[in-house]
């Protein structure tokens, strides 16, 4: 063999120094490579095994059994198809990615943690977030029938609120909607950047939704905050102008009550997924969405299991750049309008 190309292989440590240039030793070695390296994800595979649960769930924020469960949905997808290098296990693959979700590391320090390339953690978290993506449809599901009336039984029973069938809230890159469970019922996350919530909306799929009242079940309506528009099927808090009467404050009163499982859900998705604490470090806004939405896709999924996580503090729900009016023109102006005199006159009294 070639000095020179065996002087690269060294200083690459495919060979060590002792080695010597014959065909048959350099192939010795580069199999030894190999194997060592096998030995290495094996070894921190039975590592992973080893953890508490406690430990495993400080580390990627979900408990073995929902990590299982996740594995096996999108273990398909994470196998190579076609002819070419082998990937890292799948298993392996979901941990990179877990942890790039639920840590704010870089993947500088990622790479060191699971001793893989860059190349290889990037793919890794990309294909697992698409493969989780795909699921969205099946984890993030409109309310409708006997699971409307049970949302709406659930805010009537935690606030006094009647009929709503969701909360929306609007946090940087996030739009989402859930129920009283803190279950996630629709998200939009096409709109990055400082934007404001109206104009989000207007291009999310919501804004479709309002003008089909076979979303909105019994006349149902899903609550946001003075930022938006007073709507027929999404009712606002009266703007406190310091001449608010009695009935007018209980209003708010409920309607914030009914609110705080919203607060909630986005606190328990970024104490999950910690990486959505600040901006994202991703330059490519297709891959944003997906990235956010497999994030929301992953809460779904700990809720209906029942995996519990810290909840991050959050400011509280901002009202800034309210309009004046804040209330759609006519004709919907006026049953908006009636509609919520018509539950503030109804509602219990603290």
């Amino acid at each position: 063999m070639d000095a020179h190309v065996i002087g690269i292989l060294r200083r690459r440590n495919y060979i060590s120094e002792s080695s010597s240039s014959s065909d048959e030793d350099w192939e010795v070695d580069l199999r030894k490579k190999r194997i060592q390296k096998r030995v290495r994800i094996i070894n921190y595979i039975d590592v992973v095994d080893r953890y508490t649960d406690y430990d495993f769930k400080s580390h990627f924020r979900m408990s073995k059994v929902t990590f299982q469960y996740l594995l096996q949905i999108i273990h398909q997808d994470l196998i190579r198809k076609v002819k070419g290098c082998p990937t890292i296990p799948a298993r392996q693959q979901l941990m990179i990615a877990l942890w790039k979700m639920a840590t704010m590391d870089s993947y500088r320090s990622i790479c060191d943690r699971f001793d893989v390339g860059r190349a290889t953690a990037l793919r890794a978290v990309r294909r697992v977030t698409h493969a989780v993506f795909k699921r969205s449809a099946r984890f993030i599901q409109w309310p409708s029938g006997n699971r409307a009336i049970t949302v709406m039984k659930g805010f009537e029973e935690a606030s006094g609120f009647p009929r709503v069938i969701g909360a929306i809230y609007m946090y940087i890159y996030l739009q989402l909607i859930c129920d009283h469970r803190t279950l996630i019922t629709h998200c939009y996350s096409g709109y990055p950047g400082s934007v404001h919530d109206q104009r989000v909306f207007r291009q999310s799929e919501v804004a479709d939704f309002l003008n089909d009242d076979e979303k909105f079940p019994t006349d149902s309506h899903i609550l946001g905050d003075a930022a938006y528009e007073l709507h027929q099927h999404l009712l606002t808090p009266f703007r406190d102008n310091g001449h608010l009467n009695e009935r007018q404050n209980n209003y708010n009163y409920r309607h914030s009550a009914a609110r705080v499982s919203v607060e909630r859900c986005i606190g328990l998705l970024k104490g999950r997924m910690r990486s959505l604490l600040h901006c994202l470090p991703m330059s490519r806004v297709d891959l944003m969405a997906e990235y956010i939405v497999a994030c929301c896709v992953i809460h779904n999924i700990c809720t209906l299991r029942g995996d519990e996580i810290d909840i991050v503090i959050l400011p509280s729900l901002s009202e800034e750049n309210v309009t004046d009016d804040n209330v759609l023109h006519q004709p919907r102006q006026n049953i908006a309008v009636y509609k919520r005199n018509l539950i503030m006159d109804s509602l219990i009294r603290r």
